[in-house]
């Protein structure tokens, strides 16, 4: 049976293409930014891994400032395919962590996100979407995109959602600490 809820330890992050050439283009880019650097800290804070991608790096530029701030100490893994399992570095790194439930955030929602997130799915992992750390060149893409990813079988939520699904109670004790960073 399918998890309904979202379990901590068994996550892990997957954040696409956050890079220099790309996100100006997209719908919202300031509030995606501002929402996947607060999500991104989060999971930090809770232990969850991140794995993060990026397209075509000497022509796209590298991971954006702040997304790479709030990363810390990472590796971009390079990738030149949509769907991010057909690139064998990137299928390794996410086997290694052992999860089965991806939380994928980035760009594109129609093109990387989606294509990652049906391949996913039909290798039968969980699969999150964070509808406020995902966008697209246009709203439209973006919407239609999530649409037929939880048509699929996918969990659309959002960053704050996901951080207090996490955690569960406001007992946790990093519950403090996820609270300063969501404000």
């Amino acid at each position: 049976m399918k998890n309904l809820l979202i379990k901590r330890d068994d996550a892990l992050v997957l954040a696409v293409d956050y890079q220099e050439r790309l996100i100006p283009a997209m719908h919202d880019a300031d509030d995606l930014i501002k929402s996947s650097e607060r999500f991104i800290k989060g999971a930090r804070v809770l232990g969850i891994p991140c794995v993060v991608t990026q397209q075509y790096t000497k022509g796209l530029g590298p991971t954006v400032a702040p997304i790479a701030d709030a990363l810390g100490d990472f590796e971009p893994l390079e990738k030149s395919s949509f769907n991010i399992l057909l690139t064998e570095g990137c299928r390794k790194a996410i086997e290694d962590t052992g999860r089965k439930t991806v939380i994928l955030i980035g760009i594109e929602a129609h093109i990387c996100i989606q294509q990652t997130a049906l391949a996913l799915l039909e290798e039968g992992y969980e699969v999150v979407i964070l509808s406020d750390c995902v966008s697209s060149r246009s709203k439209g893409n973006k919407k239609t995109a999530e649409a037929r990813m939880a048509k699929a079988g996918a969990v659309i939520t959002s960053y704050e959602a996901a951080l207090f699904e996490f955690m569960g109670t406001s007992g946790d004790p990093d519950f403090k600490e996820i609270s300063k960073i969501i404000k």
